[in-house]
């Protein structure tokens, strides 16, 4: 190809800035695409092509012009935290290490860049290098609270351990900011629980809550209102013919902290499975589609509905390392869509777990969820009415289509393994492989809160937990009212 004048080069960015603009993908990507043959030094080429290739859902494609961004950009911060967060996101998180440790060696990055390093590395199962990095950053940034939280997700204190005092030491510090009490909060109260003293636990779990509740209040009103219209819009969907594309997606849905990773993680142990984690994609589309929330309209468009069929299994391919014909999908709020999902994607497989409710109110509220989500467990009666709900709405797919649904109850899966574990398989699909009973086995990325015991053999060690908090839980045990807790 004869080299492009400096004019023709400049016009051809030019388009494609401004077709990228007007969302004119195709446009776009064939004049970055010309460009890319000629300019071998700018890293922007090669992060817009990326950018594009996620949007088709072209994992490979994006992963190679991520890879051609880092080794342009070794002082970019923008670009490389951007490629940084698209490794991990795309099963790649191996590929973030070493951009971690480039990112710490520029200016006003090192913190952030090596706590995303160690966080990473606990995703990838490296608890023993994580805690090394994390022990480090705490000596030199005792104040950093966010980090005793992530750090202690995967690690356990003994009594008298120096963490545990440097933290109690900043919790009584009467300046520290909403934010980092929340994150303190979380995280001292772990330590505390696991060190023998839970009232004083549950106290720094209770202020934890609060400073979160502050930064985002939730209106459970205007909740119900946005999942009865969803459920409304689904009342009249016409199916479309089943068909023989891929991936085959099984969703795993239920409660947070209700058990499943653990369900998806026995089920990705089979060989034609691969993990696809809370990928969030499902409900994203169909408000895209068919409208947000209250304003959704009734899906009666079958060939809207395959444009939804055809896009989700895309993007969930891309996200998805892998080939495997049979994907998992444990996005919590996939049991507000079973009904369009199961009608555009007439071979998809829904397994909703459930647990005792007190078991999942105590273990929302000792979790941090990301500002802004899972609003409803910053409060014990709005935890036990969202329970509730989602218990109703999961009760609405089993009347309206019989059979589809195969539940599982965590307690019966943690006792007694194998023969839940059978059935999950079977109803999934597939054929038994023994090593679905040891899913601490795998290798793969964890991208919950469950990192840590996901790692785990299958064991009922958490069972039965809120007996230590009844007393602490009485809000959440009143605001459920004579409902059974089975």
């Amino acid at each position: 190809m004869l080299p492009l004048s400096p004019q023709r080069v400049a016009r051809l960015r030019q388009e494609a800035t401004s077709a990228m603009a007007r969302g004119q993908i195709d446009r776009a990507k064939t004049a970055l695409q010309q460009l890319d043959m000629v300019d071998t030094k700018s890293a922007d080429t090669p992060f817009q092509l990326s950018r594009i290739a996620y949007e088709e859902g072209d994992r490979d494609a994006c992963l190679t012009h991520l890879r051609r961004v880092v080794a342009r950009a070794p002082d970019n911060a923008k670009l490389l935290i951007h490629a940084a967060e698209r490794f991990r996101n795309l099963g790649a998180a191996e590929e973030a290490l070493p951009v971690y440790d480039t990112l710490a060696a520029l200016p006003g990055q090192a913190l952030k860049a090596r706590a995303d390093k160690a966080h990473t590395l606990q995703l990838l199962g490296r608890f023993d290098e994580a805690g090394t990095i994390f022990r480090k950053l705490l000596r030199q940034h005792p104040h950093e609270a966010q980090l005793y939280r992530i750090f202690l997700a995967t690690r356990k204190l003994a009594p008298g351990d120096p963490m545990l005092r440097a933290m109690e030491q900043l919790w009584a510090r009467k300046t520290l900011g909403d934010e980092p009490r929340a994150h303190l909060g979380y995280a001292l109260g772990k330590a505390l629980d696991e060190t023998g003293a839970p009232e004083r636990a549950f106290a720094c779990w209770t202020r934890a809550n609060a400073a979160q509740r502050k930064a985002a209040p939730f209106d459970s009103a205007a909740q119900d209102r946005e999942f009865d219209a969803v459920l409304a819009a689904q009342a009249d969907l016409p199916r479309l013919p089943g068909g023989s594309d891929t991936p085959h997606p099984v969703f795993v849905t239920g409660m947070p902290r209700s058990g499943t990773t653990l369900v998806e993680r026995i089920l990705s142990a089979h060989s034609d499975v691969g993990a696809g984690g809370e990928l969030g994609h499902a409900l994203r589309l169909s408000y895209q589609l068919f409208g947000v929330g209250e304003n959704m309209a009734p899906i009666t468009d079958s060939a809207r509905m395959q444009a939804f069929a055809a896009r989700y299994r895309r993007i969930a391919r891309r996200d998805v390392p892998g080939d495997a014909p049979v994907i998992t999908d444990k996005s919590i709020l996939s049991y507000l869509i079973i009904g369009l999902l199961h009608h555009a994607m007439p071979d998809a497989r829904f397994v909703v777990v459930q647990r005792d409710p007190r078991d999942i109110a105590l273990s929302i509220w000792r979790n941090h969820f990301v500002t802004g989500t899972h609003r409803y467990g910053n409060d014990l009666a709005d935890i036990a009415h969202t329970i509730k709900r989602f218990r109703r709405i999961v009760a609405h797919w089993q009347a309206t289509l019989p059979g589809l649904v195969h539940e599982i109850r965590y307690e019966d899966l943690v006792t007694d393994p194998e023969p839940h574990a059978r059935a999950l398989i079977a109803a999934a699909g597939l054929g038994w492989q023994d090593a679905c009973l040891a899913p601490q086995d795998s290798k793969s990325a964890v991208k919950t809160l469950s990192v840590a015991q996901a790692r785990e053999p299958i064991h009922a060690g958490r069972a039965r937990g809120w007996k230590i908090y009844e007393k602490e839980l009485m809000p959440f045990i009143r605001a459920w009212g004579d409902a059974p807790w089975d």
